[in-house]
């Protein structure tokens, strides 16, 4: 009989072993399931899942289901996630290094954004280590243009707009225009439109097709002022858990997930504005006074984003330009 219990026992300690070594993980981002952010980390989830043959698994819970966007990076913070995707944009009233890449035409296109990133990687790593994270992989957006109903002319033609505000910068944009920001997230842009508490914002056309912005508004400016960045974080306490076979297929998996993300980003610009277009959308160049003016709004948020950034700031901007 005690043969046959402690067979038993055996048998059952077994089958428990694979469950037990087995580490589940919580990763929320605000942007739905199509988009192709999440489509990358979808990809990266899988990837993780294989390359650890199982050992590491990865939930991805899309469209701010778990936490809304603002939550993100303090739930990570907090261990209520062990990993998570920001948008390093929305933080840079916490510090000013999450907001250069928000910064109006400082860097317009995806050679000068990944030049940006790679001056100012050391810094963003040091900031996340000291707030017990670390950063795995970056991702862009495509560049930001205008939606509006109004003909814009110039930047004066901008005031009073409804302006949706994401951002410290795109308030920022707001208060210098003469535009009324009003603070909407993505996964709240269509509804927001839709009962006429925004008229107006800047985003990509990837925010513009998801969001069906194309049922509410008909032009996009395509002023190609700034790309930001999506990060995906980890909690460094969850990731030093991991023993190092698991880190290390983790930290391959986000290797390869920047490098198809950007590609990816870049490749579907194009297809985002066609898909604009064909819903009816408007895609207007915009005017040689325009531009004049929104690269004098970007001149004005440079400065103040260097005088709060302070020695800093500046080594990361001289670094980039020295890279130009």
């Amino acid at each position: 009989m005690k043969r046959r219990i402690c067979a038993f026992m055996a048998i059952a300690f077994a089958f428990a072993l694979p469950a037990a070594a087995q580490t589940r993980w919580d990763l929320p981002t605000a942007y739905p399931a199509n988009n192709f952010h999440t489509e990358n980390l979808q990809q990266f989830v899988s990837d993780v899942d294989k390359a650890t043959g199982g050992k590491l698994k990865v939930q991805l819970h899309p469209n701010a289901s778990l936490f809304k966007a603002p939550e993100i990076k303090r739930a990570v913070q907090g261990g209520q996630a062990q990993a998570g995707e920001i948008l390093l944009v929305n933080y840079e009233n916490e510090d000013p290094l999450y907001g250069i890449d928000g910064v109006p035409f400082l860097a317009t296109s995806y050679g000068e954004a990944f030049k940006l990133y790679k001056a100012e990687r050391k810094a963003l790593d040091d900031k996340l280590a000291k707030q017990g994270m670390m950063l795995l992989y970056t991702v862009p957006w495509p560049p930001q243009g205008i939606y509006t109903n109004r003909t814009l002319n110039s930047a004066a033609d901008m005031k009073g707009l409804k302006w949706r505000a994401y951002s410290p910068a795109t308030s920022k944009i707001a208060e210098l225009v003469g535009a009324q920001p009003v603070t909407v997230q993505a996964a709240e842009v269509s509804q927001a439109l839709a009962t006429g508490v925004i008229d107006s914002y800047m985003s990509s056309g990837a925010t513009g097709y998801d969001s069906k912005t194309y049922e509410h508004i008909k032009h996009f400016y395509d002023t190609q002022a700034w790309l930001p960045k999506n990060a995906v974080i980890v909690n460094r306490h969850a990731f030093d858990a991991l023993d190092k076979p698991t880190q290390a297929a983790l930290l391959k998996a986000a290797a390869a997930a920047e490098t198809r993300g950007w590609k990816l980003s870049e490749e579907k610009t194009g297809w985002y504005t066609d898909q604009l277009r064909q819903k009816g959308m408007t895609i207007d160049k915009p005017s040689e006074q325009l531009t004049a003016d929104m690269r004098k709004v970007g001149n004005v948020m440079l400065a103040d984003w260097l005088r709060k950034s302070g020695p800093d700031g500046k080594k990361i901007i001289d670094q980039y330009r020295a890279l130009q």
